[in-house]
């Protein structure tokens, strides 16, 4: 059922409720994208007014020493996981890096395997194609966008304001507002459950563009304030009341557990306060991946709503809902995080001396990263800060403390030993499966060519051969495959240009005209090539590929005289019914 106004919904909660599974507790992870630690009145904001996320913020239990990665991909596969990035292999939010190891048990899976119903309703961000999307990953019902955002190079002239989304990969429509449409469904879909939920509500706001109805944004129109930024909080503020009355109304608040977090440090809200961190989003230092981290369960025994200062990390969630919930694990599964269990319980104060490591990165190096024990943080490998008495990381006390140093580049050393041979192992996508087919693929997913901006797509940016995609071909045969430099619903010609194009809130930049005459594929060993008119919308290649093979993708535009322009930033393949 689609809920199209507030009135609708109140009907809806008047409804008798269907009999439920109220033994085991239901859960629901709420992650927001790119809203920073200083970027809630609970934490000392001066301007941004967030009371529901205060609220739930003085009935949780609070690690205030809790850490993301610096980026969202990164960020998303841990908490999939429980597993490293670095390990995982969704390590960047592009270039061929932003898909989980097939291996991995996941979050969904694992509720899965458990007798709940599982449910995504938002960002996503692990693979926009089988057999990384969300409902290949243990998710029984998906809504969700593919890439970044809304505005990603796959999602190219989509909309926060009645756009498009995909349901169990079929793309419709959505009504109203974005962050809204992902709450309503939610909301929807867990009253219809008769047992036990998992649910996860990632949303993409605010991270940019920052396009909201300019009621959330007006208190916040003045000079030196992100107005539309601090707009998006409001509304996902109030995203968040809703929730908190559809949960007391379906009687399900008590035995609920909310877990809610953000994907990373500070953005937009940066200059205006970040609550005496240094850094932000991206960085190795604290305010780049040091994020709330709340949780409530009235039901379940927790210690009273208070702080606990324990280093965390986004890996320990998975093990700690695993413990809560009293889930089998599965034989496969292996987690670097811990259970907050204990903690959360008030059964023990820590879980025991370790080191944490945040890293994260398109093309990951040695030593990029920050290392965590206890007070202690070494960034870079060189730089040592003590965060208790040098909250700022002002003062570098590396030289007056090189014992310290040395034993947590040690651990650092040791940690990456296995993983530098495994940095170059892509995950491929999956081409003629029958699950997904024909496959849509996006500059996105460009083997370390960083082209998921509408900009990218706009300006034809990303050199001028592109990047290949890492794909596996499931089934031999025929393919027929479609190279465009514009997304395919659009239906450009492949030399035309765009112009600006206004949206609900804000806009797209003017697109890019490109003299194409004809473009390059190489495949498995094959290299091929077409002329193209001005008028067509797309080169079309029909090639044969043997199955079960693992192989790159690689396909660009050429002008007249056969000179390289840009990489194709779409491609559809497809392998017809034989």
């Amino acid at each position: 059922m689609l809920i199209r106004s507030r009135r609708e919904f109140l009907k809806l909660a008047a409804l008798p409720a269907l009999a439920k599974d109220n033994t085991r507790p239901n859960v629901i992870v709420i992650m927001t994208d790119d809203q920073g630690y200083g970027d809630f009145s609970c934490h000392g904001n001066p301007v941004l007014k967030t009371p529901n996320m205060d609220a739930l913020h003085s009935e949780s239990v609070r690690f205030t020493d809790f850490h993301s990665a610096p980026m969202c991909t990164p960020t998303r596969g841990q908490l999939m996981t429980g597993v490293d990035a670095l390990k995982n292999r969704a390590t960047s939010v592009t270039a061929g890096r932003a898909v989980l190891r097939r291996d991995l048990p996941t979050m969904a899976d694992i509720f899965k395997q458990n007798g709940y119903r599982t449910g995504l309703f938002g960002k996503w961000h692990l693979g926009d194609n089988y057999p990384y999307r969300p409902m290949d990953r243990g998710f029984d019902e998906a809504r969700y966008h593919l890439g970044f955002g809304i505005s990603s190079a796959p999602e190219f002239g989509n909309d926060y304001f009645n756009g498009r989304h995909h349901h169990n990969g079929e793309v419709k429509k959505f009504d109203g507002y974005c962050t809204d449409f992902w709450f309503r469904e939610a909301m929807t879909w867990m009253r219809a459950q008769r047992g036990p939920f998992f649910c996860y509500i990632p949303t993409n706001a605010p991270h940019g563009p920052a396009w909201v109805d300019a009621k959330y944004s007006a208190p916040y129109n003045r000079p030196k304030l992100p107005k539309d930024f601090f707009g998006m909080i409001a509304n996902l503020d109030e995203n968040l009341g809703t929730l908190e009355t559809f949960l007391r109304q379906e009687n399900l608040r008590e035995n609920t557990i909310v877990v809610f977090m953000t994907d990373n440090g500070a953005t937009a809200g940066y200059n205006v306060f970040n609550a005496g961190m240094r850094g932000r989003k991206q960085l190795y230092y604290e305010g780049g991946h040091r994020v709330p981290c709340f949780v409530r369960w009235p039901k379940g025994g927790l210690r009273k709503p208070s702080d606990s200062r324990v280093p965390a990390q986004m890996q320990d969630v998975l093990p700690t809902l695993i413990d809560l919930c009293e889930l089998k694990k599965p034989s496969n599964a292996t987690f670097d995080g811990r259970s907050l269990a204990p903690i959360l319980k008030g059964k023990a104060e820590d879980i025991g001396d370790r080191m944490l490591i945040v890293q994260y990165g398109q093309i990951p190096k040695k030593f990029e990263a920050a290392v965590i024990w206890g007070k202690w943080r070494l960034v870079g490998g060189t730089e040592l800060y003590d965060i208790y008495a040098d909250p700022a990381q002002e003062r570098d006390v590396a030289s007056a403390t090189p014992e310290v140093v040395a034993k947590m580049r040690a651990y650092y050393e040791k940690w990456w030993a296995p993983i530098e041979p495994t940095l170059r192992d892509f995950q491929p996508i999956s081409i003629g499966a029958p699950q997904e087919n024909p496959v849509v693929l996006s500059s996105s997913d460009w083997e370390e060519v960083y082209a998921d901006n509408p900009g990218h797509v706009s300006e034809a940016a990303g050199g001028p051969r592109g990047g290949p995609w890492n794909v596996y071909v499931e089934r031999g045969g025929e393919y027929e495959i479609r190279l465009s430099r514009w997304a395919p619903n659009l239906q450009l010609p492949l030399t035309a240009g765009r112009p600006v194009q206004k949206m609900t809130a804000g806009q797209l930049p003017v697109g890019k005209a490109i003299p194409i005459a004809g473009a390059r594929l190489t495949i498995a060993g094959q290299q091929l090539s077409v002329t193209t008119k001005a008028t067509d919308t797309e080169a079309v290649f029909r090639v044969k590929l043997n199955g079960k093979a693992k192989t790159k993708l690689h396909g660009w535009f050429v002008d007249s005289q056969g000179a390289d322009l840009c990489g194709a930033f779409y491609a559809q393949v497809k392998l017809p019914k034989h």
